[in-house]
């Protein structure tokens, strides 16, 4: 009797362990998948244009060159690209988080007429899809003297930016409990001393979180700063990007260079804050 109990504990184990080999088989094989787009994008961007019409492909290149990126620098539109990105950037979400932090406050503490509403009008704001939204966008621009501007594109930016943020720190506001509020007042603390010693701390994971797909958004978009911006001075870098493909061709090695390049703030941004970004997902699934 105790050898097959023994038996069927050892099956178990082994299907378990069985399973946990195949889904971390499949894991790796999905992670594979992901990142071999941007590891040929990083290795194109160090090839010769010889080497990039090689047949077979070179994985790795042989004799690796910076010339793409020296074109890319030497453009002197691609400094105006970076300062755009990061004027629009920079103004987009610290005012994206300010304002929808408030607003989470005021939906996640209160209640109020028209409370249901204005959280059904911050979900139906992200569902519709951006390209549904682009004509009219323009042609309010235009009607106020914003279109083909940075200001125009930061406004636009604050109004796709906002619902998200709005809603993602509504979480994390609901995740703090309201007596540690009531106990810190009753303790002598102001309504903004107990959101100073409180509540703050408490989101600044979630925050930062909001922040960093926040700055993702306003840094990679494309689709709106092609429609608003017709000044190539007035590019951000996405759409600067597109130059190197024209009617004569594209010109593969300065593009991937480019994206690089461009690629690099965001990544730099996020291992910076990526023990805060974790702990943000992770925030209000334990309340204790």
């Amino acid at each position: 009797m105790k050898s097959s109990r023994t038996g069927a504990g050892r099956s178990a184990r082994a299907g378990r362990s069985a399973a946990t080999g195949g889904w971390t088989a499949l894991g790796v094989l999905v992670i594979l998948v992901w990142i071999f787009p941007v590891y040929w994008m990083a290795t194109t961007a160090f090839k010769s244009t010889a080497a990039m019409a090689a047949d077979p492909p070179q994985l790795w290149p042989h004799a690796p060159t910076l010339i793409h990126f020296r074109k890319v620098v030497d453009d002197p539109l691609f400094w105006d690209a970076v300062r755009n990105s990061a004027v629009v950037t920079g103004i987009t979400v610290p005012v994206a988080v300010l304002v929808a932090f408030g607003s989470a406050l005021a939906i996640a503490r209160f209640r109020f007429r028209g409370r249901a509403a204005y959280l059904t009008a911050v979900m139906l704001v992200q569902m519709v899809p951006h390209v549904a939204l682009v004509v009219p966008v323009f042609l309010t621009l235009s009607d106020v003297g914003l279109s083909d501007s940075v200001p125009g594109l930061v406004v636009t930016y604050l109004a796709f930016i906002l619902p998200f943020a709005v809603w993602t720190l509504r979480g994390f506001v609901a995740s703090v409990p309201k007596e540690l509020e009531e106990a810190a007042m009753t303790d002598g603390c102001t309504r903004m001393g107990a959101f100073r010693r409180i509540i703050l701390p408490l989101t600044l994971p979630g925050l930062i979180a909001t922040s960093v797909y926040s700055m993702i958004l306003a840094w990679n978009e494309y689709l709106f700063a092609y429609f608003i911006l017709a000044t190539p001075q007035k590019y951000t870098v996405p759409l600067w990007l597109t130059h190197f493909v024209t009617s004569e061709g594209t010109d593969y090695g300065a593009l991937m260079a480019g994206s690089v390049i461009v690629s690099l703030p965001v990544v730099v941004f996020f291992m910076l804050v990526q023990r805060h970004l974790a702990a943000g997902l992770t925030a209000g699934a334990v309340k204790g």
